[in-house]
C-alpha cells in the first residue's frame, strides 16, 4: 500500500509540474496580448535557414517570450546570408504579424541584421551561422 501511495503522490506531483509548464505559454500566448504590460523584454531572436529557392530565406522568430512565429523572406542574397530581403512575419496561429526590408551584412564571422519600415530602422540585430542557421538576436529601435 505504501508503495502504491508514493507512485500515486509521484504521478501527481508530475502532473502538477508538467501543468504548471504548460499554463504560463497559454496565459501569454498571442491571442492574449491585451494583458502585456511595458514590463516586456525587449529582446527578440530570429533563426533563418535558406529555403531550395534561392534567394529565400524561411524563418522562426521570438518576440520578449511573448509572441512568436514564423516568417518567409525574399531578395537577393550576395554572399551567404547577407543580402537584401523583403520578409512577412506571421504569429503562431498564422495571423500577419508584420513585414520589413531586411537587410543582411556580413561583419566578420558575424553578421548585422536591420529591419526596415517606411524607410525607418525599426529593430537591429546581431548573428552568427551555427549548422547552416543564421541565429540572430535583435531590439526594436526608437531613432
Amino acid at each position: 500500500m505504501k508503495k502504491t501511495f508514493q507512485l500515486f503522490c509521484t504521478i501527481h506531483l508530475l502532473l502538477l509540474f508538467m501543468g504548471a509548464a504548460v499554463l504560463p505559454y497559454h496565459a501569454i500566448s498571442q491571442s492574449n496580448t491585451a494583458s502585456v504590460t511595458k514590463d516586456t523584454f525587449n529582446i527578440g531572436y530570429a533563426i533563418y535557414t535558406k529555403d531550395a529557392k534561392p534567394g529565400t530565406l524561411n524563418a522562426i522568430w521570438n518576440y520578449a517570450n511573448v509572441w512568436s512565429g514564423k516568417g518567409k523572406a525574399s531578395g537577393v542574397s550576395k554572399n551567404g546570408f547577407a543580402g537584401n530581403y523583403h520578409i512577412k512575419y506571421y504569429y503562431e496561429n498564422g495571423e500577419f504579424s508584420d513585414e520589413y526590408d531586411l537587410i543582411i551584412e556580413k561583419a566578420g564571422k558575424f553578421y548585422n541584421l536591420s529591419w526596415i519600415a517606411d524607410g525607418k530602422v525599426s529593430a537591429r540585430g546581431i548573428g552568427t551561422v551555427i549548422d547552416n542557421r543564421l541565429i540572430a538576436g535583435w531590439c526594436r529601435v526608437t531613432d
